[in-house]
């Protein structure tokens, strides 16, 4: 009952992390641009340090040294690589608005979104099955994932022809997707063995795909030597954020 409640309030504050574009909107563009380049670097280092240090020893405790979790830790790397490709999932932290940003995509978009936070919720649900300590880890990466996709996702919408108010309404309700994956998580683990072991490698080859193939190469587009310096700031700080939750066991 324990990993019920924590996964719904986890999945629920992950979910109103969507109308953050609501603040932003009293912001200015440089203020804006300069927030979500420091949230990418924070996104960064609490994914990898989630997989390395949470997830994939979890795993590793349940499997033990075998093959198993390597083999599944790629198939999770492909698994979310097929989900980008054909379902045009991407994780953009700030729409340039390019000849390629149609009204359509608008719609894409919400999809896209709306699979992507089911996925999230999953993820949270399976993490809390795991333990207290590994679910409030992937939270917490998964929150500071979520802050630069979805004012990149807000900013699709409005140029899509969405008013502010209704970009807000229906990132929003593509955020509450995060609950329905929450729940088939924790009622699949709780009834099907083995489901939380196989998951947590899996989840683990998710993070590592974000933020190695959508993250980082964003990154790599800013080349001033102190925004570089910044980022590599931003980085530390969510690997030890992460990392400080190890001392909660």
């Amino acid at each position: 009952m324990s990993a019920w409640v924590y996964a719904i309030t986890s999945v629920i504050l992950v979910s109103l992390i969507s109308i953050i574009g609501i603040l932003f909107l009293m912001l200015n563009d440089r203020v804006l641009k300069t927030s979500v380049f420091i949230l990418v670097g924070l996104a960064v280092g609490a994914l990898f340090t989630d997989a390395f240090v949470h997830l994939i020893p979890e795993a590793f405790d349940e499997y033990g040294t075998g093959p198993e979790v390597p083999i599944y830790i790629i198939v999770g790397i492909f698994a979310f690589f097929v989900l980008e490709k054909f379902l045009h999932w991407r994780h953009e932290h700030s729409c340039e608005f390019e000849e390629i940003c149609k009204k359509p995509v608008g719609y894409i978009n919400l999809v896209s979104d709306g699979v992507h936070n089911l996925i999230d919720g999953i993820l949270i649900g399976v993490s809390y099955l795991a333990g207290f300590e590994v679910g409030v880890a992937t939270t917490i990466a998964i929150i500071l994932h979520e802050i630069p996709q979805e004012i990149g996702d807000f900013g699709i919408l409005v140029y899509a022809g969405f008013t502010k108010w209704k970009a807000l309404l229906f990132n929003f309700l593509a955020a509450t997707a995060a609950i329905a994956g929450a729940i088939a998580s924790l009622v699949i683990g709780e009834s099907v063995g083995g489901y939380t072991t196989l998951m947590l490698p899996l989840a683990a080859g998710g993070f590592i795909y974000i933020a190695g193939s959508d993250l980082v190469p964003e990154m790599h587009k800013e080349s001033n030597v102190k925004k570089s310096i910044i980022q590599m700031i931003s980085i530390i700080v969510g690997v030890l954020v992460i990392l400080s939750l190890a001392y909660l066991e």
